[in-house]
């Protein structure tokens, strides 16, 4: 079952100022990569946003030795009493009851920041953007000391579910809300698109800001901003649309009155990308117009997600398989455009199919600065699973 998608006839991008900018489509123009360091859709104020994080956001520890600094020793007594006890059952003594009315919003505040400490996260502007801190592990990076592409789209799968735990929203397997969980319903991913302008390195704390907005009829679109949280310069970018699929059948379905009900609250009153969207067409490769083709790929059970799909670090990895190492020493990924035609499972069986298309050929790329791929990846019987296109960098030799 290839994937819809219902869009709008026109498409909007977001100024420097934060003003949105209405144009149409024109078919053959060129991808404009360009993305928004400093504008919001909606209610969003770019102040707030872009604004260095507070000390309290950059370590819930340093938060809870900021509070544990400020309040008296009666109050210190109860907080530590409330770390140890994880609840609100326990007796109040002489010194509690001193406390004088501040109970109740010690209480508050140390379970909101227990929820905190549980997400890594919080809610801005009305609880329509999530924002998180996240430090760059060892695991995350390549032996140039930066985070993988690869994990770099597992945060943006870990923000958007935990906006949905904040929230109250997610019920169920992968954001699923009560009433889709009702009627096994889950969300797919349909289109994703993603530019990085720096990766961070090992021991980097990023900021992450996500939010989500209605796309078309059937559409839910998420945005992502990645930034260095001391300087509050722009990592990367990403915007994704999500449809809704039957967990049984495996086939798509609208979005009934019941979920969108559900969701309406927490979107952004617009339909404008972070990421303005690239109007070319990707190319339908096949063995005879490709310039490299992996066969033999095949998913192991722990590329499945809970939802039974293959994950989509898994997909990265599958259309990389078919670019030629030695362009990769040399290239950094860019940016990266997915299409999603058809999902695929354990018993499926891949190609990966790969074809310069800008920049230059596969022989002479060398003294190109920037270099595109189109990609395909299929059945062995020929039906499409994704299309792709990469763009690539130059690496500094410098850096």
């Amino acid at each position: 079952m290839m994937f819809s998608l219902i869009l709008p006839s026109s498409s909007k991008t977001m100024s420097m100022s934060g003003t949105p900018n209405y144009s149409s489509s024109v078919d053959g123009r060129r991808a404009d990569f360009s993305t928004i360091a400093s504008g919001f859709p909606g209610k969003v104020r770019v102040q707030t946003l872009l604004r260095k994080t507070p000390r309290s956001l950059q370590s819930p520890a340093k938060s809870m030795k900021h509070e544990m600094d400020i309040t008296s020793a009666t109050e210190r007594k109860l907080v530590k009493q409330l770390r140890a006890s994880n609840t609100h059952s326990f007796v109040a003594d002489s010194s509690t009851r001193a406390v004088n009315g501040k109970y109740q919003k010690l209480t508050d505040d140390w379970e909101s920041k227990k929820l905190d400490l549980i997400t890594g996260g919080r809610l801005l502007q009305d609880g329509l953007v999530y924002r998180q801190n996240i430090s760059v592990r060892s695991f995350e990076i390549g032996g140039d000391r930066k985070m993988s592409f690869g994990a770099l789209l597992n945060h943006l799968q870990d923000t958007a579910l935990n906006q949905s735990r904040i929230t109250g929203l997610i019920a169920d397997g992968f954001g699923s809300t009560r009433e889709m969980s009702r009627n096994n319903l889950i969300w797919v991913v349909s289109t994703l698109h993603t530019v990085v302008d720096r990766y961070p390195t090992w021991t980097d704390v990023v900021e992450v800001d996500t939010w989500m907005y209605a796309s078309g009829k059937n559409g839910l679109g998420r945005d992502w901003i990645f930034r260095d949280s001391k300087t509050g310069e722009t990592l990367a970018n990403a915007t994704s649309v999500y449809v809704m699929m039957n967990k049984k059948t495996r086939r798509l379905s609208k979005i009934a009155k019941e979920v969108r009900d559900e969701i309406e609250p927490y979107l952004m009153d617009c339909e404008c990308p972070i990421i303005n969207k690239d109007s070319r067409k990707i190319l339908k490769l096949d063995v005879s117009t490709a310039d490299q083709i992996c066969t033999g790929l095949s998913p192991g059970w722990n590329d499945m997600d809970i939802n039974q799909h293959v994950s989509n670090v898994k997909y990265i990895d599958w259309i990389l398989e078919s670019v030629p190492r030695s362009f990769m020493e040399r290239y950094y990924l860019n940016a990266m455009t997915l299409e999603y035609k058809k999902e695929c499972d354990m018993d499926s069986v891949l190609q990966s199919l790969s074809k310069m298309v800008g920049g230059g050929n596969s022989d002479s790329f060398s003294a190109n600065k920037v270099i595109e791929y189109d990609h395909l990846l299929r059945l062995e019987n020929g039906r499409e699973i994704l299309r792709g296109r990469t763009v690539w960098k130059l690496k500094d030799t410098n850096s």
